[in-house]
């Protein structure tokens, strides 16, 4: 098996909502949604999808939720973020309180603001509209995991 990931799909109540604030709120560089030519049924999964290709080439889908439980047929749920976080590596701590702010601008919620961890990081959570869960981090001695 490689060992890296290509894609994170994030299911979403709203896909336009959703496209909105990863494209116009948090500036994340995408086509649009497309697939829209692809209409599901009551089997069948739709394929209107946005996708975000990422500064180090992962890319980041969103995708309705119905559909995604559709496409792999598992039971229709609720979107819940919880479960996981993802992490967004910054700079400087002041680009850590930005992300915040840009993600609250956009429609996002700041789910523990920026603190200094005892690990050596400066980070702060915020959600996005369905609850995804990110983490804003910097490292204080200015050194990324490889």
């Amino acid at each position: 098996m490689r060992t890296h990931i290509n894609a994170i799909t994030l299911a979403v109540s709203d896909l336009d909502r959703s496209f909105r604030f990863y494209h116009e709120g948090l500036g994340l560089p995408s086509p649009g949604i497309i697939g829209t030519e692809y209409v599901g049924g009551d089997d069948t999964p739709g394929g209107s999808a946005a996708m975000f290709t990422l500064d180090n080439g992962l890319l980041l889908s969103l995708y309705g939720r119905t559909d995604l439980a559709k496409d792999a047929d598992l039971p229709d749920g609720p979107v819940t973020g919880a479960a996981m976080s993802l992490g967004y590596f910054v700079d400087t701590r002041e680009e850590v309180e930005e992300v915040l702010e840009r993600a609250r601008q956009a429609g996002g919620t700041v789910v523990r603001p920026p603190l200094e961890r005892p690990w050596g990081i400066y980070a702060g959570y915020f959600a996005d509209p369905d609850g995804h869960l990110w983490e804003a981090v910097f490292f204080l001695d200015g050194k990324r995991p490889s």
